[in-house]
């Protein structure tokens, strides 16, 4: 489904070249039908931004969302798993879906790129691509709020995201995603030391035990939902 290729695309780091696609978007989205309503219209406003707007402006306010605050992170794992071992075996599982999907990462991205997801998503029936999309509603959510209490445009990604998902996720998973804190942007002191964490390691022997395995992965895509469930209640 290329809705996922326009929503790809609308979270990576804008230039001529995107803008210049931009005017295209809408008819791809219109055609699939799979946004509409109130998301449609706030991605129309995104997608107009994008195909008119200032490049360096468009470029600075990008940065200073996605590259300089880490509770923005575009990485999947990085707001469930952080540093941890899990986050290393976590991306060896999903390269080994992309690749037997016959989608091979390029060597300086990491595989838990949210528009690299999106794009393997764009291969994927539509059943299976909303399941998979599911699987991350609680990051999503997560990541729209932040994006809302700064009236970012971009969120409009993010609910068209959770609204193809056709998922509400568990409210306390969600909350727990928002208790990391919200490092200002223009801190610099700040940001270094958020960002000053161990290496991430994936490939042969990151983990050292375990195959790559479907079900491993969705598992830790669940992370956080799974963490803060309510324990089941006994029986009288």
């Amino acid at each position: 489904m290329k809705t996922f290729k326009v929503l790809s695309a609308l979270l990576t780091y804008p230039g001529d070249e995107l803008a210049n696609s931009a005017p295209e978007f809408g008819a791809i989205l219109e055609a699939e039908a799979l946004v509409w309503g109130v998301q449609r219209r706030q991605l129309d406003a995104l997608i107009e931004e994008i195909a008119t707007g200032d490049v360096y402006e468009l470029q600075e306010r990008y940065g200073l969302l996605f590259d300089r605050s880490k509770a923005l992170a575009l990485y999947l794992f990085e707001h469930v798993h952080g540093e941890s071992r899990d986050r290393g075996q976590a991306m060896v599982d999903l390269r080994a879906m992309y690749e037997k999907a016959g989608l091979f990462v390029a060597a300086n991205e990491l595989p838990d790129y949210l528009p690299l997801f999106l794009e393997f998503l764009s291969t994927r029936a539509v059943a299976e691509a909303r399941a998979l999309l599911a699987d991350t509603s609680h990051i999503l959510a997560a990541l729209s709020e932040r994006l809302g209490q700064r009236q970012s445009s971009y969120q409009a990604v993010f609910d068209a995201l959770l609204a193809i998902a056709q998922d509400a996720p568990p409210r306390a998973a969600v909350e727990a995603l928002l208790e990391t804190p919200d490092t200002d942007p223009m801190d610099l002191v700040a940001l270094d030391a958020a960002w000053e964490e161990e290496e991430v390691r994936f490939g042969p022997g990151a983990q050292g035990q375990g195959a790559c395995s479907h079900d491993g992965l969705i598992a830790k895509l669940r992370h956080a939902r799974r963490a803060v469930a309510p324990a089941p209640t006994q029986p009288q």
